[in-house]
């Protein structure tokens, strides 16, 4: 009688337990498919000469990106990424430079004199680095960045736009990506304080934008060796479009729109002298922000030129050092369909970078992506590369003359 009821009772739990885990297991495997599928190498567009260059010295662009397991989307990439990350402590010291116009910048320099493989100061490479539309020295991608670069020896300086940086405003102009103005006094006093020391610029989101219109504006002469750019929008246009999108819009555009206001709130007492402040404050978009300040206060007739003018795509033939451009296909803020790839292909000196997966400046691996992302890891490579091996670098890209 006893064998009979375990019997019984095995083959009972066998008929309940059977479907559940049948179910765990195919949910597994189904998952594990899909996150496999997620996992590609990403796409490297270049010239043949860049392309043996960049994966000699950045090994990382022929390795596949493994995002994380339960953050695929680019929209959960990018948020998990700005609630999560870490942030490296960074001990700046800060500098106000005056522009022409009567205003001021505010740079905040590491100037790493513990370096060991650089102990000159006038000689040590330094990384200029532009940050995003809102963003300024404390964000945890420019820290990240600075953690980089010095690690490997090299002096940082984080150039924080007009108004953003925690300094006052002077003169009633601020910052759009079309202006480069502003970037190339940076350059000339970094270039003033050490002649002899190679500059690379690394701009992030509208930072980059504004690097390759400053880039392609100065061509020879921009005081730089190369460029590395980290979730640019290459198309002012159609990124305002994307952002537009619902969800895009209360999941980011919303929030961006109110930190432009509150900056322009923040500096009410200077800027209400060339805008009508109330009416900008009302905006909701940052198409509407747009129209309603950044074209008026630099002179643009309509949003639309200002945005045709600030869309670096077009402008890359004009660029005439090394660039490596990282992008992400689920990017929200820069949409797949306006990716420069033909452009690029005919170009000696651009490299773009693109993965399946990553969002706007995440790109998250790991169960727990808090540290070191694959975004890092390509910009300390190519940060390297660049200043360790400068011939090579010169001559993968046809560069001749450069000034450094």
């Amino acid at each position: 009688m006893y064998l009979t009821i375990v019997e019984l009772w095995r083959t009972y739990w066998d008929c309940v337990s059977r479907p559940y885990t049948v179910f765990i297991c195919s949910l597994t495997a189904a998952l594990y498919y899909l996150w496999g599928r997620k996992c590609q190498t990403p796409v490297l567009i270049c010239s043949k000469a860049f392309s043996i260059f960049l994966q000699k010295h950045c090994p990382v662009v022929a390795e596949r990106f493994s995002p994380t397991p339960w953050c695929w989307g680019g929209r959960f990439q990018t948020l998990v990424c700005a609630l999560l990350k870490s942030r490296p402590p960074v001990t700046y010291r800060n500098e106000l430079i005056r522009t022409v116009d009567g205003g001021q910048i505010s740079l905040d320099w590491v100037d790493n004199q513990a370096s060991n493989k650089y102990p000159e100061s006038s000689t040590r490479p330094t990384v200029l680095i532009l940050p995003g539309l809102t963003g300024n020295s404390q964000q945890s991608y420019v820290l990240h960045a600075v953690n980089q670069a010095t690690r490997h020896g090299y002096r940082c300086v984080v150039f924080n736009n007009r108004g953003v940086g925690g300094e006052e405003l002077l003169t009633p102009v601020t910052y759009c990506a079309a202006n480069t103005s502003d970037l190339e006094r940076v350059v000339q006093h970094v270039k003033g304080l050490y002649p002899h020391a190679p500059v690379l610029g690394a701009g992030v989101s509208l930072g980059g934008m504004i690097l390759l219109n400053y880039l392609a504006r100065k061509r020879a002469e921009s005081g730089m060796v190369a460029g590395i750019t980290i979730s640019v929008a290459w198309n002012a246009l159609k990124s305002s479009d994307s952002m537009e999108e619902p969800l895009n819009w209360l999941l980011f555009n919303k929030y961006l729109t109110h930190g432009l206001c509150r900056a322009v709130s923040r500096h009410r007492k200077i800027l209400d002298k060339v805008v009508d402040v109330d009416y900008v404050l009302k905006a909701r978009t940052i198409r509407e922000f747009d129209e309603r300040f950044t074209s008026l206060l630099f002179g643009y007739k309509t949003c639309l030129d200002y945005y045709h003018d600030a869309s670096p795509d077009r402008k890359l033939p004009q660029t005439a050092v090394p660039i490596l451009c990282l992008n992400a296909a689920d990017d929200p803020f820069s949409p797949q369909h306006a990716f420069p790839v033909s452009i690029v292909r005919s170009l000696p000196n651009v490299a773009l970078l693109l993965t399946a997966h990553g969002g706007h400046i995440a790109f998250l691996q790991g169960l727990f992506p808090r540290g070191e992302s694959y975004m890092e890891r390509l910009f300390g490579q190519f940060v390297q590369a660049v200043f360790e091996n400068p011939k090579d670098i010169k001559k993968a890209c046809g560069i001749r003359g450069v000034d450094e």
